[in-house]
């Protein structure tokens, strides 16, 4: 009977149809009164605009035919919001229910055959029908809350990264015809529906359709969000949605996706797992993981306090929400209508505040507890986003850190290649779109947490662009948290971190301690907090050395009070130790204890591992470098005499690290409370904090560095310690105003810029498109070896100019030496060579041709002499001189 019932009305409709009419639907192209279904630049699906199926609500009445007027105008001049699948498909504005007696809800039957033809459209070609199929999931949801909206955002980007075209709609929020039958053609065509259902979005008719009508085609994939099956049948207990909650029921067993506020990421990836499945798209391969957590520290189980300013960071980028239910909104409501109006005041009754900053600058000064805080920050939220991303904001290392996120997000931002054909882009602009590629991949509907940890200056250090040209100001999804000394960043919102409680301070001090103190005790405890101005790694170092050393406060206290600094004063003398001078001792007290054991290899990692970079470091790099340093005892001499008392109270921690492997030394770094664990990498990883390194530093000796710079050798993957590779080219080459620190002999020069420096250069250049400092890079070391040659030059001219008695006694002494100097003269020519043809190589990518030629045909000239005009390598340079002279002709 329906099908022969709905016969009579095509009938009738066609039979009033005038002939001569247009049947031409005229589409606005305006972005106001009409949907935009523009895929982004990433996704190459066409939009379901002009899909042939007609709304599963579109059911035409007899009593009312269409005259041939109504047919051919579809578009109205109400003001409507761009449906779309892209970022600005959520729409903001909402029907006016100004007068809801004109309020008309249509009467939905779903036991049509799907699909069906228009009656009221043009014909579309089998091509074009092919083409307007391309959304395979239609992603429906309903409400004002801004977390709601985040999350389908996030679901349809996951989508479309795996190469599934998804259509994203709030229906509610359309005010046109055109616009509803847009979404209702696009839900009739995708082969599943994903319903994201909250507590009251069931009350709104258009998301009951949506449930009601993919759950009859078996198509449907409910998401709960924020609530249960219980609450949703509850509230809507009594009304006309028992068909709705019974299909919602049903599919939810099957699929059972719930999200709350601790599973986001967990549930994004079950509903695009889901969907691949049942689609086919299992061979889409996904991003290989290494089981390495991306946030590079644990999670402190001991932290304490900081509640306030967690709930405040959480209401900047999350805003808050409260829904306020009445009872008597929900009594005598039994027809669609009804419902509709029932759900508009239950959603004006909700308060949601929006989030009002997407980057947040926590300020505060050195050993504060800024780390700790955007640490545990990231912990507790980790779930509501796709990854945490944390950077170092160390001056000269933020550029190359913000780099190696690209390998973390799967974004290439490597070096253009040679091109023979072609326009080159100089190296500004391939430096340009490396930073592009990051930030377009950062900064969309996908939610990343971007942590910028000690960030020193506002302008880049190398270049000194500003912040803004790393991290625009308008982030999409993603939130931005930037821990610095610095008062103030740029324009962004800055939380001034203040000291910890007196009773967080304590419990941050005993919280490893199962018993409790005396009474006595505790006063002493208050006494170390006086003293430390409340620092919190003071104070987590106090902790530490209480747990590990087991002796009383009271004997920590007198054996650290009587230590004295005079004659050390000169070296800390900066404003920072004179405002801490207790915590000054404290480190001290640190470094001779380490200093007491029989072996040294904990006090020698400490001490030479500070001059790597601000980043984590393996156990065995660490190993590698205190094997190059002798045993510093005689430096602590001084301050061992001090601490007798100390060092016998703690003869029973002192002997049981007598024997301890590279593993076990850094760990008790760590235990110590001088460094904190990574697990970046495999195996044992650790990270200095700051206050450490800069004490290590001025305490240490240069010969400390050095053996830094010997161990950089044995470095393995250069590209996940490309860091450590810099800070020992800061070390012997000195950037900018800062001088070399460590000076290196001819033939240890020879071996840096052969294993550590060329290599790095090339890695920068080609991997990250780091092209003008790994010019600079190659410059400077060229420049270093042509210095080293002027010294064997004037060796040999002061030996030839000495006087003949002077040769005779130095005739023996000076024959291994010779024959040294003149294989390490050979090895400097030859690497200088290396240098420029590889310089040469460089340059041609970016089309400076002329430098390039310059500098490979005294390359050539070198290797002619050196090795002959048909050796190898003197080809293989004549090779890229053709080729220079060959693109410059070209391009």
């Amino acid at each position: 009977m329906n099908q022969e019932h709905l016969s009579n009305n095509i009938s009738g409709v066609i039979s009033t149809i005038d002939p001569m009419v247009n049947l031409t639907i005229k589409i606005s192209n305006s972005s106001t009164n009409s949907p935009t279904l523009i895929s982004p630049a990433s996704s190459a699906f066409y939009s379901a605009l002009q899909s042939p199926y007609i709304s599963p609500r579109a059911t035409i009445d007899d009593s009312n035919p269409p005259s041939s007027t109504t047919t051919t105008t579809t578009t109205t001049t109400t003001p409507t919001t761009p449906l779309s699948s892209t970022s600005d498909d959520i729409p903001s504005t909402s029907y006016n229910f100004s007068d809801p007696t004109k309020l008309t809800v249509p009467r939905i039957s779903f036991s049509f055959p799907v699909p069906r033809i228009s009656v009221t459209k043009g014909s579309v070609s089998p091509a074009l029908s092919s083409k307007l199929r391309s959304c395979d999931v239609y992603l429906g949801f309903h409400g004002k809350n801004p977390n709601l909206t985040r999350f389908c955002k996030w679901v349809r980007s996951e989508l479309e990264l795996q190469g599934i075209a998804c259509f994203v709609a709030d229906r509610s929020n359309y005010a046109d015809t055109q616009s509803h039958e847009v979404a209702d053609r696009v839900i009739c065509s995708v082969s599943f529906g994903v319903v994201v259902v909250t507590k009251y979005s069931l009350l709104n008719y258009l998301v009951s359709e949506e449930v009601r009508f993919f759950g009859q085609k078996k198509n449907l994939i409910p998401v709960l969000f924020d609530t249960n099956l219980n609450e949703v049948a509850d509230l809507l207990d009594g009304k006309n949605c028992k068909e709705a909650i019974e299909l919602l029921m049903k599919c939810h067993e099957v699929v059972k996706v719930e999200a709350n506020e601790g599973n986001w990421r967990c549930c994004v990836g079950k509903t695009v797992g889901i969907l691949k499945g049942k689609l086919g798209r299992k061979s889409v391969a996904d991003k290989e993981s290494e089981n390495l957590d991306e946030i590079p520290f644990c999670k402190n189980r001991f932290f304490v306090g900081r509640e306030r300013e967690l709930a405040e960071i959480e209401n900047l980028f999350f805003g808050s929400g409260d829904v306020q239910e009445n009872e008597s909104m929900t009594e005598g409501l039994a027809d669609e209508e009804d419902e509709v109006l029932m759900g508009r005041k239950l959603l004006k009754g909700s308060k949601y505040k929006k989030a009002k900053s997407s980057v947040v600058c926590i300020s505060g000064g050195s050993g504060m507890g800024k780390t700790e805080l955007a640490l545990e920050f990231a912990h507790r939220y980790s779930q509501r986003y796709k990854l945490v991303i944390w950077v170092g904001g160390e001056g000269e290392y933020l550029r190359q850190n913000l780099l190696n996120s690209s390998l973390i997000i799967g974004v290439d931002v490597s070096a253009d290649g040679e091109k023979e054909r072609g326009r080159i882009r100089s190296f500004d602009e391939q430096e340009t779109e490396a930073f592009k590629r990051i930030r377009q991949e950062l900064f969309r509907d996908m939610p990343y947490l971007l942590i910028i940890d000690n960030l020193e200056t506002e302008n880049e250090w190398w270049e000194g662009k500003d912040l803004h040209d790393l991290i625009p100001r308008n982030t999409g999804s993603t939130h931005v948290i930037i821990t610095t000394r610095l008062p103030k960043v740029m324009s962004f919102r800055t939380m001034q971190l203040q000291p910890l409680t007196l009773s967080d301070a304590l419990m941050l001090i005993t919280g490893r301690r199962k018993k409790e103190y005396p009474a006595q005790e505790v006063e002493i405890l208050k006494k170390f907090d006086e003293k430390l101005g409340r620092s919190s790694f003071g104070l987590w170092v106090i902790g530490s050395l209480l747990c590990e050393l087991t002796i009383l406060p009271s004997a920590l206290f007198q054996a650290i009070n009587q230590i004295l600094v005079d004659e050390t004063t000169s070296r800390f003398d900066e404003p920072f130790w004179e405002n801490n001078y207790f915590l000054l001792k404290v480190l001290i007290f640190c470094i001779t204890l380490l200093n007491g054991t029989k072996n040294h290899l904990a006090l020698r990692m400490l001490l030479s591992g500070v001059w790597f970079a601000p980043s984590p470091v393996s156990s065995n790099l660490l190993a590698a470098a205190a094997s190059h340093m002798s045993s510093p005892t005689n430096r602590f001499k001084k301050w061992a005499k001090k601490t007798n008392l100390t060092l016998f109270c703690c003869s029973g921690f002192i002997n049981s690290q007598s024997r301890k492997t590279e593993h076990e030394s850094a760990l008790l770094l760590v235990k110590l409370g001088l460094a904190r664990r990574s697990n970046t990498q495999p195996g044992c990883c650790i990270m200095f904090h700051s206050i450490t390194q800069v004490f290590a530093k001025r305490k240490g000796p240069l010969l400390a560095a050095k053996a830094t710079i010997q161990s950089t050798r044995k470095i393995g993957n250069q590209i996940l310690n490309i860091d450590h590779l810099w800070a020992s080219a800061f070390l012997v080459f000195g950037y900018k105003s800062d001088p070399p620190l460590v000076q290196l002999k001819p033939l240890q020069m020879v071996q840096y810029i052969k294993k550590t420096a060329l290599p790095l250069a090339i890695t920068a250049f080609t991997t990250f498109s780091r092209c003008n400092s790994a010019l600079e890079l190659l410059k400077i070391c060229t420049n270093a070896l042509e210095e080293v040659e002027k010294s064997f030059v004037s060796q040999i001219e002061d030996w030839c100019h000495g006087s003949l008695c002077w040769k005779k006694k130095k005739k023996k002494k000076s024959n291994l030496n010779q024959k040294t100097d003149e294989y390490v003269w050979q090895d400097v020519t030859l690497l200088k060579a290396t240098l420029l043809e590889t310089r040469a190589k460089l340059l041609l990518r970016g089309g400076y041709f002329d430098y390039g030629e310059e500098l490979c045909r005294t390359c050539i000239s070198i290797r002619t002499v050196m090795l002959g005009h048909n050796h190898a390598q003197t080809l293989a340079a004549q090779e890229t001189l053709s080729k220079l002279v060959r693109l410059r002709c070209k391009i």
